[in-house]
């Protein structure tokens, strides 16, 4: 049956998740050069379009549709046939088009959490495609994989919210995708400050509300799992802001606005594949040392010799990789009788379930992403002109400006 708590409570989630969408734009507008900020914030919120179109005809069908082989769903749910607002099956108390939207929401954000990588420099054009091929090659797979009843999720896999399917899935994609369309001109030699830290950090304020939405709405209703979701979301966000500013504080000598968002931010990446599956002192150890990681991701960046634009390798992909091996040694059945424990509770064989879990998903996503860029570039192109990239692209790409003073 339906339950209204659990369908108003599952509202409310969803359009947390679909605010968060908005606020990464901000989060991301607010780091680049100003001739780039509308062209950034775009490349997200484009994504609340294409997405949806893409997930009524097919998408859905192909991440929750019955299991083909535990590799794809099929299609008997094209054009979302089949779902109504009677219960469904992957949630008993609330309608199945309600949980469709929550998901939807999901797949959003994480072609959006790619363009960090790429910003300021890809062509809009280029994008656009990348969107909805990666989006159809890559994401709908894992998440089939996952959480729609293929082998991931059947091998035993924990991933609360998406550590697998979202973070380390886009985050590989983001290293391969900033190797493959080259550094921005003038790296190295020109400074790229941020050009609206307080955006930024308006835009890591909404993520972090939103992201409530995300892990605890994972639960699918409002019960005792949603609340320790909710709860050990915020411990770990909050631990991550606290050890990434003191890291900086040490090895730079000062703590800055941009470090405390940014390890707020990995706190929830690092939280996520987790949240439903442990501890409220479990959450504060994961954020601590997501916090720390994280930061030492970014500052190896330079070393490495990639040019990811907004660190989402560093965030994202070593934060989701973290989370999701994390649950493999905090997970416990005392917190959530659904799950497993893992090797800090007596069972080891979690942690390489996890392991194993995240290898695959950056070895698809990996391979995948380098196909589909290979070939968008053999057609229209990845990057811009130089020209372009000197003018920037709010004024090449779209004949528009952010701000005018």
């Amino acid at each position: 049956m339906i339950d209204s708590g659990d369908t108003a409570f599952m509202l409310v989630a969803t359009a947390l998740v679909m605010f968060m969408t908005p606020g990464l734009a901000f989060f991301y507008g607010g780091l680049v050069r100003s001739k780039n900020v509308l062209s950034t914030i775009l490349q997200s919120f484009i994504c609340l379009g294409v997405i949806s179109i893409i997930w009524v005809i097919y998408g859905y069908s192909a991440a929750f549709g019955p299991d083909i082989g535990g590799l794809i769903g099929n299609f008997d749910m094209i054009f979302l046939k089949g779902v109504s607002t009677n219960p469904g099956p992957y949630a008993d108390t609330i309608p199945h088009l309600l949980f469709c939207a929550f998901q939807l929401m999901f797949a959003i954000i994480t072609p959006a959490l790619i363009t960090g990588a790429f910003a300021e420099r890809m062509k809009f054009s280029a994008f656009m495609l990348f969107c909805i091929l990666w989006t159809t090659f890559v994401y709908l797979p894992v998440c089939h994989w996952v959480w729609g009843g293929g082998w991931i999720g059947k091998l035993g896999a924990l991933d609360f919210a998406g550590g697998t399917v979202i973070h380390i899935n886009s985050g590989i994609a983001a290293l391969i995708a900033a190797i493959m369309i080259g550094k921005r001109r003038g790296h190295g030699k020109v400074s790229f400050l941020p050009h609206n830290l307080p955006l930024t950090v308006l835009g890591a304020g909404i993520l972090w509300f939103g992201w409530f939405g995300f892990n605890a709405g994972s639960a699918l209703a409002a019960n005792s799992t949603a609340t320790m979701a909710f709860f050990t979301t915020q411990l770990s966000a909050g631990s991550a802001a606290i050890s990434w500013v003191i890291a900086e504080w040490i090895f730079q000598e000062k703590p800055t606005a941009l470090g405390a968002a940014s390890g707020a931010v990995a706190g929830l990446v690092g939280i996520t594949p987790a949240a439903g599956f442990v501890g409220p002192v479990s959450a504060i150890i994961i954020g601590l040392s997501t916090g720390l990681l994280c930061y030492g991701a970014v500052m190896m960046k330079d070393r490495l010799g990639y040019d990811d634009a907004l660190d989402v390798v560093a965030v994202h992909g070593v934060g989701g990789l973290w989370g999701a091996i994390a649950t493999g040694l905090f997970a416990s059945v005392a917190v959530n009788p659904d799950g497993a424990n893992g090797l800090f509770f007596g069972n080891p064989k979690q942690l390489g379930i996890q392991i194993l879990a995240s290898l695959v998903t950056i070895a698809f996503s990996l391979l995948m992403t380098y196909v589909i860029l290979k070939a968008i570039d053999r057609t229209v192109g990845l990057r811009i002109t130089d020209e372009s990239e000197v003018q920037g692209l709010d004024l090449s790409e779209h004949n528009e400006v952010g701000y005018s003073l």
